[in-house]
């Protein structure tokens, strides 16, 4: 059977070239006679792999030589716990809500201080980003917390929140690598790598070496304390050793691409492919306020939840894999990870007419 156009919104659509590249090297990685699934993660191969991998994210990004970068297991939903048990010195945290994956960082946080959202577009079903330009910062917080790309509601942070001087925490799980980044601008920047990296069950948290405490809050298991795993360099216990090594071929994938500036041109080119058809049928309509509309995961519906279902099977049979919108939500959702190629989006869009004709 032929590769389908994968529109998952995670696990998602990796590279083919790196999974032939990694297929390639499944039972002998560079003549160790062994997969990298088998290797001791402290052997000098796996021990490159992991350096490689470092220096090329280092380099895509941009990132400071003051700010570690971690690889750890458990993707990202334990850094909702890892990032106030962790940043917590006076106890206090501003959240603000734009969506899902937002409402349950705060919503688990508050297990561990006091949290203030500071702004959310619940209101309106998080079809929205609301203004941060100048929020009630509590004097006191030990960060702000946002979930700058929305999976779940195709929303995105065009400009980040004024903080006001306190740490910027951002989950970019789903924009992750799409795009250039200011890293300085963040004091902790992470993201699951599931979405627009690599396979499942690993996070990436970049994260200034100022923040990086010895004085956690009390109870704070062993593994889920940064200075552990930034003082061993990722390696304090067995890593996620086979998604580091996806994610460092997709890293160097990037790099033969062009890097992130290429990646931003590339991904904007899909998007407005999209767009533009949805803003011009009479059948399908976007979910999300124009302004504020994720380049990574398109929402739209049709407004009759039969059509939807409809859509969605005679896609799939198409070979358009994933199109159901989240289970909160319904309608539909393209996911158009750096991955997916425009071949793909035009597909969908010619899929999308068609349809539009036959049953409008």
């Amino acid at each position: 059977m032929s590769r389908v156009y994968n529109f998952s919104a995670g696990p998602a659509v990796l590279p083919e070239e790196v999974l032939r590249e990694a297929a390639e090297e499944m039972t002998d990685y560079k003549g160790t006679g062994m997969s990298v699934m088998e290797m001791s993660h402290r052997s000098k191969p796996f021990q490159e792999i992991l350096e490689t991998a470092e220096a090329d994210i280092r380099e895509l990004m941009g990132i400071p030589d003051n700010y570690k970068v971690l690889f750890l297991q458990g993707g990202a939903s334990t850094q909702f716990a890892m990032i106030p048990m962790n940043l917590m010195k006076n106890g206090v945290a501003d959240y603000i809500v734009t969506g899902q994956f937002a409402k349950k960082a705060c919503k688990e946080a508050q297990k561990y201080g006091k949290i203030h959202v500071v702004a959310s577009s619940e209101d309106k079903t998080f079809s929205y980003i609301p203004d941060c330009s100048d929020l009630p910062i509590s004097e006191d917080a030990d960060y702000v917390y946002i979930c700058e790309n929305n999976t779940i509601y195709g929303t995105k942070f065009k400009e980040l929140p004024n903080t006001k001087g306190k740490p910027l925490v951002a989950d970019v799980s789903s924009c992750f690598l799409s795009e250039p980044v200011d890293v300085e601008k963040y004091g902790l920047i992470y993201g699951g790598v599931q979405k627009n990296v690599g396979p499942a069950g690993m996070a990436i948290v970049i994260i200034r070496e100022d923040l990086i405490r010895e004085d956690v809050l009390a109870g704070t298991p062993t593994m889920l304390t940064y200075k552990i795993h930034a003082d061993a360099g990722s390696l304090y216990n067995t890593p996620p050793a086979y998604s580091i090594y996806m994610c460092g071929k997709v890293f160097r994938w990037l790099k033969r691409q062009g890097g992130l500036a290429a990646m931003k041109e590339h991904n904007e080119k899909k998007a407005k492919i999209l767009y533009d058809y949805l803003d011009e049928s009479k059948m399908f309509r976007s979910t999300v306020d124009p302004k504020d509309r994720s380049v990574m995961n398109v929402t739209f519906v049709t407004g009759d939840e039969s059509l939807d279902a409809k859509f969605v099977k005679e896609a799939k049979e198409a070979g358009l894999e994933s199109l159901k919108g989240h289970r909160s939500v319904g309608g539909m959702r393209a996911s158009i990870y750096n991955a997916m190629p425009v071949a793909g989006v035009e597909a969908l869009v010619a899929f999308m007419r068609k349809f539009e004709e036959e049953n409008l």
